[in-house]
């Protein structure tokens, strides 16, 4: 009788386990964020040309509007049958985000507006928003330091 080791096991579920599908997946990764930018780009040209916006003014009402019908897309379910098609495609772009936010207020609704919704909403935004700024702030006084060096 042979012992089992860890090496071993490994070694005999290999065979069983699907091969990834790197290409594939990095295809429709490419396609679905790519997508999704094109969409973003859209709506950029909209706002420019509908009231007058530079590329930069035009900027934030995009990224809102980009959030909006991911959230609400997430709502109704659609944005998590996209992300399991697309994967980080689907994830990398702000809409991901939204995705993220509005999933987990959706999750905790039948404890209630307050306590499950709003309390939820930013369990996991709060953790990356906190990233973003500390990482901002780090960036800027780096940058900071090197511009009053030189």
């Amino acid at each position: 009788m042979d012992l089992i080791t860890k090496d071993n096991y490994k070694q005999s579920i290999k065979s069983y386990q699907p091969k990834p599908k790197y290409f594939i997946n990095c295809l429709k990764a490419f396609l679905v964020g790519g997508f999704i930018c094109l969409i973003g780009q859209g709506l950029t040209v909209f706002y420019m040309e509908m009231f007058g916006f530079s590329t930069k003014e035009a900027g934030n009402p995009t990224i809102t509007t980009l959030i909006f019908i991911a959230a609400i897309l997430t709502g109704f379910g659609v944005y998590d049958k996209i992300g399991q098609f697309a994967g980080a495609g689907s994830a990398v772009p702000v809409t991901g985000f939204a995705n993220s936010i509005t999933s987990a207020a959706l999750e905790h609704r039948t404890e209630g507006i307050v306590l499950g919704v709003s309390s939820n909403m930013f369990k996991l935004a709060g953790s990356v928003i906190v990233f973003g700024t500390v990482a901002a702030y780090v960036v800027g006084m780096i940058r900071y330091t090197i511009q009053t060096l030189f």
